[in-house]
């Protein structure tokens, strides 16, 4: 059982966490700027240490922790994870569980002065929104190169933060790319929204729950099979780890 804390708490342990998030944002990315000639791998490594700093920040400051089911369905090969998005809170916790990974993300976040240039350094998949359906071949293409080089691929299908309780539509984007590799397809659920709500300054505290499923191949699957498998698994898992009394807060 996690320590209530009252409002005016909240707040001010919520205001340390969010110094100490993005002081370390800024001492890493400009890390990663200065070693900009280290392989990707090493590059990776200096990147990611900030996400797993952020979640000892979310432990001593905020009281909120993470529990994990089903770690032992994690496979040894680079697979792609297809996840709900509740929170930013999903965006750095898998670096702390899940090897060397990257993600799906729109060209246009390259141009942010600094954070940008540190985001293009951890050599993710860069797509045009603007393209349509072609887009969807841009994600095949370097995915499956990602992959192949034993990076992780992470897409959250929904495309953006969505509450919890909250009905959500699944893009078929990440159906299609996991429908032409040979890669494991491996679906995770969470409720990270509860705690780590969207929009929210404060960071209730808890510990949130990560479910992962079994992972499988999709290689010789229809993609609205695969959405169907994916979506429905990940569906079901919310209904037993959600809580709706943490909803709306």
């Amino acid at each position: 059982m996690s320590k209530e804390f009252s409002r005016f708490e909240l707040y001010i342990r919520s205001s340390i966490f969010w110094l100490f998030h993005f002081v370390s944002m800024i001492l890493v990315v400009a890390l990663v700027l200065v070693f900009f000639w280290l392989p990707i791998n090493q590059r990776y490594a200096i990147g990611s240490s900030w996400a797993k700093m952020n979640m000892h920040f979310l432990r001593w400051f905020c009281n909120l922790k993470y529990e994990i089911k089903g770690k032992e369905n994690i496979p040894d090969d680079a697979s792609l994870v297809i996840s709900n998005h509740q929170s930013t809170w999903e965006t750095m916790s898998f670096q702390d569980f899940l090897p060397n990974q990257l993600w799906v993300m729109k060209k246009e976040l390259f141009r942010i002065p600094v954070f940008g240039w540190g985001l293009a350094l951890m050599s993710p998949i860069a797509i045009d929104r603007s393209a349509g359906k072609k887009a969807v071949d841009q994600i095949v293409e370097q995915g499956e190169q990602k992959l192949s080089q034993g990076r992780w691929v992470i897409v959250f299908p929904e495309g953006t933060r969505i509450s919890p309780g909250v009905e959500s539509k699944f893009k078929m984007g990440a159906f299609i790319f996991a429908s032409r590799i040979s890669h494991p397809v491996l679906p995770i659920a969470h409720n990270a929204g509860e705690f780590w709500p969207k929009h929210s300054f404060i960071k209730y505290p808890g510990t949130i729950t990560v479910s992962i499923g079994d992972a499988f191949n999709a290689s010789e699957m229809d993609s609205s099979d695969v959405k169907q498998k994916v979506e429905s698994w990940i569906r079901q898992e919310l209904l037993e780890i959600g809580d709706s009394s943490r909803w709306n807060r």
